[in-house]
């Protein structure tokens, strides 16, 4: 069998493995990164690209400093005692660090803050209603060269020149309240016309995070091994890992690592059979996270004495799967007015603008009480059709030709589709989508009384600056209104997610541990192959991939033994670096 030694092996090409490469890269260490897929990106690449970094570089540029003590406080709070002090207070602490190591770097990690979009539970101690979601700038996919088409492409791909940034999207949604969501309108026009004329190929959110990082090991040099999947880690006498065998060319191949190996492999998003066991309320794939992601890393860390935790969690994110198995982000329509959400009873069971994490575990809980709630029924009528966007669905004039379904019509494949159903009266959209229809009406009626009067008494929707970032800004509720215009529709609503949240258990170096929280020497996991730090709730958009680039980051550290990055040649490290066998966590 042919064999590679390097100093650090990550298995995994997502953010957290490739910031970990970088890491353990900039500190003299001889560094490989290999890649199941064909693709490099992982479920980053897919994503929205943001990263949850409390007092971030890019704020402190802004004037803005949160008091780690008090984001301390608020991870303490939502994550309900799940997670141990130590990893929290750690990520609070490296994941600033993290980002100014990045921006030294490689001028490809430049890193920009919009204050606004909310933490979502901002109203609790510690939280912010300025939030703590860093993003990248767009980038030319151009500029990775042959390396372009090796990047992990979005499961849905939007119409040739079509990108938007995060406050784009905002402003987009308010295409029909504001000049500058008409504005936003118009800079996508121009950059189709960029596209095609020009050949410029721009992306945003992921794409271009993952293509930053990638650009960032080019620099270096790290070499990155795709299309080979790791078998096993090799382990030595006393049980460390010490390396890895893979297939490489088809053929079994053996990589020695001399002070660490790093699965940065993700979660086990598309093993249904695996989550149906662990989750069993799910019935089918549904998952928008990487398809490479079956649970490899988790398994094999199991293999080697390895715990877990939190196998029954996801980053739920409720959705639309039209009939072609497409799935699209319910998000933005939970947060417009004219609308309200119902199970099988017909009935509200959850603030429809709430967190995504949160509304779907009321999905959950309500179907494990023997009433559907997967799938569940967005109520809303014409009015809204004409003036919020809504699954995609543009509230102007028809556009002939347009890439988006315009007008004041939907299109007629989704009525045929059964996913969107249509009803003169609230009494027949009741039989169309199987609800007891006086309770539809009552339900209704309900919502509409506390619509006039500004305030949800039932699920306080809108008393949150969360729940009215994507709300209609020129209500005195932006999450209030009447439905007040037929005919009435109902969307149906099943529960996807963004990937797995449970996995090996980890201390705050990101040592994968045992059962009996003794460190598995040798071995670190980081991002969706681990349990969140999060626990089971979600402090603010970027609250995946800030930790999995964080957590990536602290095992290049610890594996280097504290050693700042140099990137000064190729060091040697003792073995005795990461072989303690005591639990820290």
């Amino acid at each position: 069998m042919s064999e590679t030694s390097v100093d650090v092996l990550i298995i995994g090409s997502g953010g957290g493995g490739m910031t970990a490469a970088l890491a353990a890269a900039a500190r003299g260490l001889e560094t490989l990164v290999v890649e199941k897929a064909e693709f490099f990106g992982g479920s980053t690449a897919l994503s929205g690209g943001g990263l949850w970094v409390p007092g971030a570089p890019a704020q402190r540029r802004e004037g803005h400093t949160p008091d780690p003590e008090e984001v301390v406080t608020y991870l303490r709070q939502i994550t309900d005692g799940l997670v141990s002090e130590q990893r929290l207070r750690r990520y609070v602490d490296a994941a600033p660090r993290m980002l100014e190591f990045l921006e030294r770097t490689s001028p490809w990690c430049e890193f920009v803050w919009k204050p606004g979009y909310a933490d979502y539970y901002p109203e609790l101690p510690g939280g912010s209603a300025l939030g703590s979601t860093i993003n990248v700038p767009a980038i030319d996919l151009r500029r990775l060269g042959e390396e372009e088409h090796h990047l992990l492409a979005p499961l849905a791909m939007a119409p040739k020149g079509v990108w938007l940034g995060p406050k784009d999207l905002r402003l987009f949604y308010q295409v029909r309240q504001s000049w500058r969501g008409k504005l936003v309108l118009l800079k996508l026009l121009w950059r189709m016309f960029r596209a095609r004329v020009f050949g410029v190929r721009m992306a945003a959110i992921g794409q271009s995070l993952a293509a930053r990082l990638r650009l960032a090991m080019m620099q270096r040099d790290i070499p990155l091994w795709l299309n080979t999947p790791m078998t096993e880690l090799t382990t030595d006498d006393s049980g460390s890992v010490i390396g890895a065998t893979v297939l490489r060319d088809g053929r079994p191949h053996r990589i020695a690592a001399r002070h660490g190996v790093i699965l940065a492999t993700g979660g086990f998003d598309h093993d249904l059979a695996w989550r149906k066991e662990h989750q069993p309320f799910l019935d089918r794939d549904w998952s928008f996270g990487n398809p490479a992601a079956t649970g490899d890393g988790i398994r094999a860390g199991q293999r080697v004495g390895a715990a877990t935790e939190l196998l029954d969690e996801a980053w739920w994110f409720p959705a639309i799967c039209w009939p072609d198995g497409r799935l699209q982000f319910m998000l933005n329509e939970r947060m417009m007015p004219s609308q309200f959400i119902v199970n099988g009873n017909g009935e509200r069971f959850v603030n429809e603008a709430a967190p995504y994490m949160d509304f779907a575990h009321a999905m959950i809980e309500g179907q494990r009480c023997g009433v559907t709630h997967i799938p569940c029924w967005l109520i809303t009528d014409q009015r809204s059709i004409n003036r919020y966007v809504v699954a995609g669905h543009l509230p102007i004039p028809t556009v002939p030709g347009a890439p988006v379904p315009t007008g004041s019509r939907l299109p007629k494949e989704w009525l045929e589709s059964g996913v969107v159903r249509s009803a003169g009266t609230l009494t027949e959209l009741a039989g169309e989508i199987g609800v007891p229809p006086q309770a539809l009406r009552a339900t209704a009626d309900r919502f509409n009384q506390l619509a006039r009067a500004g305030h949800d008494d039932d699920f306080c929707r809108g008393d949150s600056v969360y729940d009215n970032y994507y709300g209609d800004p020129t209500l005195p509720n932006p999450n209030l209104h009447p439905l007040t215009r037929p005919p009435y529709y109902a969307f149906q609503i099943i529960l996807g997610d963004l990937g797995t949240s449970g996995g090996l258990r980890t201390d705050e170096h990101a040592r994968v541990l045992r059962a009996d929280d003794t460190v598995i020497g040798g071995l670190y996991a980081v991002g969706n192959a681990s349990a969140a730090v999060m626990g089971r709730s979600y402090a603010g958009a970027g609250a995946t991939i800030g930790p999995a680039m964080t957590f990536g980051y602290l095992a290049a550290e610890h594996i280097a033994g504290g050693v700042p990055p140099t990137g000064d040649g190729a060091r040697r490290l003792d073995s005795s670096a990461n072989s303690d066998q005591s639990p820290r966590r």
